[in-house]
């Protein structure tokens, strides 16, 4: 028969056990998540690394982590000064950047309200045929755009919008599928209670959306945002295929005529780089805590 000091101990005994297996689990997915930072982080190491050295270290054919020459900025103040239209009143990498916030701001605002309207229809609201149209607009997302390629560029080219940034924001200032779905999972989480307790104190539709379901969605509005201006400041094929003139180009495909350009300077074209890349990691800086909560917040509502 067991004595109370035989239970205790093999109870002891087991949570020492249980205890040190949960450490050892952690430990195990800390050194996954450090060899995977690594492996991200390296490649950008190599691009910032390479972009401080002079043009000789940058063509070595061995790599150095400390190079010979020192450091330099000669690679940015290249960057910078380069102008691939010699008439240009700016440099090519200045004026492709604000060429982009330029296209990017209005479709990202606009088309997140329309989005965002679209979801609290889909969320809160009651009409004939609301499951199938949303079903419509969720298999939309199924369709590859490299089927709507051709037939786009002949409208546009119809209606003589092709090398003009039109075709770049227009669209999307009608929404985007993939942003009424997460918004519609947002406000679905939202109880119905404040929605029927607004229409009694007579708020109109209109008006529960502006004064309760956009302060309440400020985190997932923000995350969206930030996904939708992220994916048009990184788009590069829309803009080579529409873009023509050198003046109202994007900057990714001034990035493109700048690294054909300085091929035999890699260390102009890694400056190249890291200026396009400082803007994006500056907004994610300053906004991560909203990106983060309301892609949490988007994807766990239902």
């Amino acid at each position: 028969m067991m004595t109370n000091a035989n239970i205790y101990n093999n109870g002891t005994a087991g949570f020492k056990k249980s205890k040190a297996s949960q450490t050892a689990s952690k430990v195990l997915i800390y050194l996954v998540l450090i060899l995977y930072a690594v492996i991200i982080i390296f490649p950008f190491s190599i691009i910032i690394l390479t972009s401080f050295k002079t043009m000789a270290d940058a063509r070595s054919m061995t790599f150095e982590w400390i190079p010979a020459n020192g450091f330099t900025l000669e690679g940015y103040i290249e960057a910078f000064e380069f102008r691939a239209n010699p008439d240009s009143s700016l440099p090519t990498l200045v004026r492709s950047f604000i060429n982009t916030v330029l296209y990017i701001i209005p479709p990202t605002i606009i088309g997140l309200f329309t989005s965002s309207m679209a979801a609290y229809a889909f969320a809160k609201l009651k009409f004939r045929a609301k499951n199938v149209m949303y079903s419509i607009l969720l298999a939309t997302m199924m369709i590859p755009g490299t089927i709507t390629i051709a037939p786009q560029f002949a409208i546009y080219d119809a209606i003589q919008w092709v090398d003009t940034p039109l075709p770049l924001m227009i669209p999307g200032m009608f929404g985007a599928a993939a942003c009424v779905f997460f918004m519609r999972q947002f406000f679905s989480g939202i109880p119905d209670s404040l929605v029927e307790a607004a229409k009694l104190d007579g708020e109109s539709y209109i008006g529960i959306f502006f004064r309760i379901m956009v302060p309440l969605s400020v985190p997932a509005l923000i995350a969206q945002g930030l996904l939708g201006f992220i994916g048009g400041y990184n788009d590069y094929f829309n803009p080579l295929i529409y873009l023509q003139s050198s003046e109202i180009q994007t900057l990714q495909v001034a990035l493109r005529t700048f690294s054909t350009v300085y091929v035999q300077k890699p260390n102009i074209v890694m400056a190249g780089t890291v200026i396009a890349l400082v803007p994006m990691l500056i907004i994610y800086f300053f906004a991560q805590d909203y990106f983060i909560d309301g892609i949490a917040a988007s994807g766990l509502k239902s």
